[in-house]
């Protein structure tokens, strides 16, 4: 209509002036609607045959618009369009630029040149929207530019707005790369400034490969030869044109390359897109072609040939599919085949970095498991490929890939790795990089291992990956590669990378990155002060212990201090000698003079500052004499010290046999009168010295203080253990009154407030001996050493070498079998103090690992094994254990429930712990979590049911069990699976089993019926079950007790009839004779009610029990029930052939075949194994529940039982899996069809819709419109030739019709007559205009409509899309919908003026296009139906 008006115009119009005003209007801007008039008025008036009015007349009006109008509307600074919105305000632009094309192609060169010189000048202006009128109106005029200067000038001008380096001006780089670059470029005589520009961009220009690729993607027709030439046969005769070919200029393949690594996945598509380009290109036409090379023998980035054309083709469609893969985090076999074929290839046919590219997407994929798949494909690759070393690999390896090892959830154990092994990447790591660093060249290996260390320090790591990057470290095989720098970046690692991290991988790591010092650093390139500061950082708590192996490794190879300062010390006399002794001492003395100032320094640093100073002045004194100032203390300390090392020997070699010695008796007298904590007085000399070296020297006179306080406990220990020991604690008491115990408490009081924490150990030990003297006599006092002595143990809680000692000195004393036996007798505050204390330890040892295995492994031997063998001591101890049995209770259901991430810490924990003696951090004892439950159930397997007091205990514990089964059941009804209340559940039933052997009268059966009637998990059932049954076959009594549980209401029986059937499906278990008629009939009345229920489940279980029980019938021959055999019989056919090959025949198969029915022996298979190994796991409970025979033979703290049931299962449980079947008592399905379950499918390869054929110039005759009689008025197109399924192009239709759509655009009509369309589009088609526009047709389609006013909106997702909640859809909107594989190409997105994103909330990253346009287009309708209303 709009056409046929204006042909109408021009034919009556004689006066060309007076039409342009009035379409015009008067002086001023144009609006945008007088702007699409002139344009459309123009493009007519060129369109009409012969000229209208004349040639001279068209280019004479085309000026004046040109210059008159629209010049001044868009460069004039004011007008109308000044005041508009931007969205208006761009609407006029492209309005006024599309008639500027109009007047450019009318008047040619003189007018464009003229054009673009105005806009060019009005470049240079600050002002947006000027700037942007200029480089519109550039882009409208390029075809027609000529002049070398300004083409050049135009392209430089576009260039520098491309690469500009402020923030600000990204808006213009986007409109330059998408608008003027592009035009520019087709344009041949300027193709060449624009191509060198972007390939060459200035030194001082940051690298923004998104823009270049933007400019490429829109000029990919003429950057690759088939294309130019086919705009060289399309453009005008006297164009010159300029062929290039992308392909052999390596810059335009680093371009694509750094854009398929790119974050936002815009840039990658063009990328993508500009590679798929290239290669379809190349296989077209089959020729030689090679890119340019760098220096090097490195392979070119790109080549081709027609000897390979099929190998290369086919690697790089595996190529392209890999990366199209990733966009979408997939993981299938056609992915892994393809990267296995793409490792081969890339091996020797092309540049490892394209190798490199498919990684780095594995390892920015939010997918965890495909960045794990990722990683350990790199890792092997290197060890099975000779792959081309190239420093691109290192650079990679430094970057990308040691990013993608800080995620610690990739240090994971595979499925089914036991806990405690070396995790899969972690082994990989180690394995490749000793592989890859052994292969680099000498010349390399420094620079490589530096920047290695220093990517180390650059970052905070958690502790997972520092310690298996350290571990890796540690093991590259020994080469001198650090020098001083290297040894100081291993410091930093030290200092700033581990200072929160868990205890025992802190430790472990620095133990690794030690052993890598010394294998890796050259002596020779260090100095004294490198190896000084970095041995400082070290914690000897944690790592660099005395006497590991570690230690005597760092001695061997003069790591080690001391041996420093003998080789630094020997080396001579002059300058440099005390040059270098100067930088020692520094760092050394400012720590020590810190301690006064700065309370947060660590102790043990200064302490360590101090033994170094002293070791420093004995091999200085040798070469230096000087005045004796402090003789008599020294005397002191070194005649105490002597003492101590006395009595340690005696007490550690007793075979000596050195307690005869007349002096030893004389030191016993000596110190049971000595004065205890005697204090050396400091030195005069030293409080009168005034040389600040000096004072620094001396401030270690505390330490030795401490050392001599230390050594008098641990002589005063050895009298106080001597007397006890050889006369039974008679002499005790004759050299040692109430008073004087009292007394020496008191100091003990004192001491271990005074002195440091790794010196109160000896303190500890005297207590032990004093508190059971005192308890009685002096409680309060007693009450006050257990506090303080906890507050201490408390403290020390984050070390770990001196931890662990005090914490069993400390259970020693407070929990003494005497001590204990004395607080419980009189039930006074010292019990309650205790108690409090047993549970204050069990809270420490959630989260400190091994402190409750110290207390309950030392309590359990002291309760079944005293020191003594009287009667009453043996009682008095065994007493312990019902007076406290709360300890026991905790001891069987210890264990905590870890989140993911504790979960993996814990794990690693115990890698580290199983490496032993070969990591330095590790202590020895048992810190497993289930060594306390193995420690408590092995005491109870000792526990005698023959002797009275075991007997009356195991009462009194089976109870008390129960009662806390009850209580967690009446809190809780209802848990989830592997949650603690079902681990707590079960290890309370797994005890209760345990104990069952030991019970010769079971007066717990009512109960532990009841707790059959519980909603219990799978696991917890079985226990359940396997405890009736044996209760039922050694006590047959209670038979009438259990079959009253089948008379209880269904609604009591809907969550345990299937226990209780469960029970009967082992009844010639249960019966230890067959004959017993009565309870096998009773048994089968009960069971054929319930073979009747309306519930399958039960239905299931109950045709079992019949089974079995019928089956003992028949064996017996009774004929008793041989007027129930036909209902029996017929009742077991049907189940037998249930539904055919339906789901109820799968699950009647499925439980027949599941281990506790088939496999499981409730009598031979009742052993250790089985309750806490066999059963667990084929219950499929958490596996930190299992618990292996291994770990019941390791722990030898309690020795085995000889009278508990054989260890070892007697049948085949150990090689079952877990089954598919478990148990539902609430009615419910037990598993869903297999067909359900969710299966990968495969890789739909992309479809290339550039590969269509040459664009038609004549658009206007597959535009034209086809009339419906619709109702439609908005002024919406939706465009959808890129759909290729008629299914979803039926459904857009329809919806389209239904919100009144102007046109909906296809890439073919002859979709509507595909019978799925019209099957969806219900003749939706014959009231919306369709129109034909195919693929290649759609960047000249989407520019009319953007010259005719509409706005250009895409669905997809960029970095910068629009929520479609907060978009405002103009009135003349075109929504482009984008492939269903593909989306919208790359060389189409910049075409887009908005690309909206529908807000997710879900995993799956995208929908279905026909959904995607229906929400659209139903926002859009929404909002103008508001507007519409606002208006009225």
């Amino acid at each position: 209509m709009d056409t046929v008006l204006a042909d109408a115009l021009l034919s009556q119009c004689r006066d060309a002036d007076a039409l342009l005003r009035a379409v015009g209007g008067e002086d001023g801007a144009l609006s945008a609607e007088r702007a699409e008039s002139l344009r459309l008025l123009l493009q007519r008036a060129a369109a009409a045959s012969g000229g209208w009015r004349g040639e001279a007349a068209q280019k004479r009006v085309a000026r004046e618009a040109a210059l008159g109008r629209c010049l001044r509307t868009l460069l004039g600074g004011g007008g109308a369009a000044a005041g508009e919105s931007p969205q208006e305000w761009r609407r006029v632009v492209r309005a006024v630029c599309g008639a500027l094309h109009c007047c450019a192609a009318l008047c040619g060169s003189p007018l464009a040149e003229q054009l673009a010189r105005e806009a060019l000048h009005a470049c240079e202006g600050t002002g947006w929207r000027q700037v942007e009128a200029a480089v519109e109106i550039l882009a409208a005029v390029a075809p027609w530019l000529r002049e070398p200067a300004l083409l050049k000038r135009s392209a430089g001008l576009a260039l520098g707005l491309l690469w500009g380096e402020e923030e600000e001006n990204e808006e213009k780089a986007v409109l330059v790369a998408g608008r003027l670059l592009p035009a520019l470029g087709r344009n041949g005589a300027a193709l060449g400034h624009v191509w060198e520009g972007l390939m060459l961009p200035p030194e001082t220009a940051p690298q923004r490969a998104s823009r270049a690729l933007l400019v490429l993607s829109a000029l990919s027709d003429a950057v690759f030869p088939a294309g130019a030439q086919q705009r060289n046969g399309a453009g005008s005769a006297g164009e010159a044109a300029q062929v290039l070919d992308a392909r052999l200029c390596s810059s335009f393949w680093t371009v694509v390359q750094k854009g398929l690594t790119e974050n936002d996945a815009l840039c990658r598509k063009r990328a993508r897109y500009l590679l798929k380009r290239a290669v379809d290109l190349s296989e077209k036409l089959r020729g030689e072609c090679r890119c340019s090379q760098d220096p090097g023998n490195e392979p070119c980035l790109f080549w081709w040939c027609a000897e390979q054309n099929e190998q290369l083709t086919h690697f790089w469609e595996n190529y392209i599919l890999i990366m199209e893969t990733l966009e979408g985090n997939q993981v299938n076999n056609i992915f892994y085949k393809a990267q296995m074929k793409i490792a081969v290839l890339c091996c020797w046919l092309l540049h490892p970095s394209w190798h490199m590219c498919i990684y780095q997407r594995m390892f920015d994929s939010e997918n965890k498991t495909l960045t794990k798949e990722g990683i350990i494909h790199f890792l092997e690759i290197w060890q099975t490929k000779d792959l081309p070393t190239s420093p691109e690999f290192s650079e990679f390896i430094i970057g990308p890939l040691m990013d993608a090892l800080s995620e610690s959830s990739l240090y994971s154990r595979a499925s089914g790795q036991i806990i405690g092994t070396f995790p899969p990447l972690g082994m990989k790591l180690q394995k490749f990089l000793a592989t890859f660093f052994t292969n680099l060249p000498d010349k390399e290996k420094s620079d490589f291992l530096l920047k290695f260390i220093q990517k180390m320090s650059n970052r905070h790591w958690c502790a997972v990956p520092i310690l298996f990057l350290s571990m890796a470290l540690a093991h590259i095989p020994a080469y001198r590669a650090l020098d001083g720098e290297g040894l100081l970046a291993l410091r930093e690692v030290l200092q700033c990378t581990m200072i929160t991290h868990q205890i025992l991988l802190r430790g472990a790591a620095q133990c690794y990155l030690l052993e890598a010092a010394i294998h890796l650093t050259d002596t020779e390139k260090v100095s004294l002060s490198d190896i000084s500061n970095f041995i400082i950082c070290l914690r000897p708590d944690e790592s660099l212990g005395r006497g590991t192996v570690l230690f005597l490794s760092c001695r061997r190879n003069r790591i080690c201090f001391p041996h420093c300062l003998k080789f630094l010390l020997s080396s001579g006399n002059g300058c440099t000698e005390r040059i270098e002794l100067k930088r020692l001492l520094n760092p050394l003395l400012d720590i020590l003079l810190k301690l006064g100032t700065n309370p947060y320094i660590s102790s043990l640093k200064a302490d360590k500052s101090l033994h170094l100073l002293l070791k420093l002045l004995q091999l200085c004194s040798v070469r230096c004499s000087r005045p004796q100032v402090v003789g008599d203390q020294i005397q002191k300390v070194v005649s105490m010290a002597s003492l101590c090392a006395v009595c340690e020997i005696i007490d550690e070699k007793p075979e000596l046999q050195l307690e005869s010695l007349p002096a030893v008796d004389t030191l016993k007298t000596a110190f049971s009168c000595a004065k205890l904590n005697h204090v050396l007085k400091k030195p005069c000399s030293m409080e009168t010295n005034s040389s600040l070296e000096e004072q620094a020297s001396h401030q270690g006179w505390g330490k030795i203080v401490a050392r001599y306080i230390r050594d008098q406990w641990v002589c005063l220990h050895f009298t106080l253990n001597n007397y006890q020991n050889v006369s039974k604690g008679k002499s005790l008491e004759q050299f040692f009154s109430i008073q004087k115990c009292t007394r020496t408490l008191q100091s003990a009081l004192e001491a271990i407030m005074i002195l440091p924490s790794d010196h109160v150990l000896p303190v500890f030990r005297c207590m032990q001996i004093l508190i059971s003297k005192l308890l009685e006599s002096a409680e309060s006092l007693c009450i006050e050493t257990f506090d303080l002595a906890w507050k201490i143990i408390f403290s020390l809680s984050n070390t770990q070498l001196i931890f662990w000692p005090n914490l069993k000195a400390f259970v020693q004393f407070v929990f003494d079998p005497e001590v204990l036996a004395a607080a419980a007798k009189s039930k006074s505050q010292a019990y309650t103090k205790i108690k409090e204390i047993i549970f204050q330890m069990i809270e420490m040892s959630s989260t400190r690992t091994g402190v409750f295995n110290v207390l309950l492994s030392y309590c359990c031997q002291s309760w079944i094994h005293p020191t003594s063998d009287d009667s009453s001591e043996v009682e008095k101890a065994f007493s312990n254990a019902s007076n406290y049995s709360e300890l026991l209770i905790e001891g069987c259901l210890f264990g905590t429930v870890f989140r993911r991430d504790q979960r993996l810490i814990q794990e690693v924990c115990a890698f580290v712990q199983n490496l032993g003696d070969e990591c330095a951090a590790n202590v020895v004892t048992e810190r497993d979590d289930h060594y306390v439950r193995v420690c408590a159930i092995k005491f109870l397997c000792l526990l005698d049911e023959l002797n009275t007091l075991h007997k009356k205990f195991i009462e009194d514990f089976v109870m008390k069990l129960l009662d806390k089964a009850e209580f967690m059941s009446k809190t809780k009804n209802r848990y989830y699976v592997n949650s603690l209340q079902h681990r707590i559940k079960n290890r309370l039933w797994q005890t209760l089993l345990v104990m069952f052997p030991k019970l010769h009268e079971v007066l717990t059966i009512d109960r532990i019926l009841q707790a059959a009637h519980s909603n219990n998990q799978a696991s917890v059932k079985y226990l359940i079950e396997w405890n009736i049954i044996l209760i039922l076959h050694k006590f047959p009594q209670f038979f009438p007790k259990f079959w009253d549980c089948f008379d209880y209401g269904e609604d009591h029986l809907k969550t345990s009839i299937c226990t209780f059937l469960a029970v009967l499906s082992h009844f010639d278990i249960i019966l230890q004779d067959t004959c017993e008629k009565v309870a096998l009939k009773k048994a089968l009345v009960v069971v054929l009610k319930w073979c009747f229920h309306h519930n399958f489940s039960v239905r299931l279980y109950a045709l079992m029990a019949l089974k079995k029980i019928w089956g003992m019938c028949k064996a017996s021959c009774m004929n008793d029930f041989e007027t129930l055999a036909p209902v029996i019989e017929s009742s077991l056919n049907q189940a037998e052939s249930m539904h055919g090959t339906g789901n109820a025949k799968k699950n009647w198969q499925r439980i027949q075949k599941h281990f506790f029915f088939e496999n499981f022996h409730p009598l031979n298979d009742y052993c250790l194994e089985t309750i806490f190994y066999a059963l667990p796991r084929l219950s499929e409970i958490a596996e930190e529940e299992w618990i292996p025979l291994s770990k019941f033979t390791a722990f030898t703290d309690i020795p085995r039982s000889s009278t508990f049931p054989c260890y070892y299962s007697q049948t085949t449980l150990l090689d079952l899996k877990p089954s598919d079947w478990s148990q539902q008592d609430m009615g419910k399905s037990s598993l869903s069809e297999p067909g359900n379950q969710r299966q990968w499918t495969d890789v739909q390869k992309k479809i290339i819709p550039w590969k269509d054929s040459a664009l038609d110039l004549d658009l206007e005759l597959e535009f034209q419109d086809r009339t419906k009689l619709g109702k439609s008025s908005s002024k919406l197109i939706v465009v959808a030739s890129l759909i290729d399924k008629p299914t979803n192009l039926g459904g857009l239709c329809r919806t389209c019709e239904i919100f009144g759509v102007s046109a909906l655009i296809v890439g073919s009509l002859h979709c509507i007559k595909d019978k799925q369309f019209q099957y969806l589009s219900v003749s939706a088609e014959q009231w919306l205009s369709l129109v034909e526009v195919k693929p290649f047709q759609l960047i000249d389609y989407l520019e009319q409509k953007k010259i005719e006013g509409y706005t250009i909106i895409g669905v997809e997702q960029t970095a910068k899309s629009c929520d479609l909640t907060e978009y405002q859809f103009p009135e003349k909107s075109l929504l482009l919908l984008g492939n269903e594989h593909e989306g919208i190409p790359a060389n189409l997105i910049q075409q887009l003026d908005t690309c909206v994103e529908i807000p997710q909330q879900g995993v799956i990253r995208s929908l279905n296009v026909h959904v995607s346009g229906a929400l659209l287009i139903w926002e859009y309708t929404r909002q103008q139906i508001i507007k519409e209303n606002k208006e009225r």
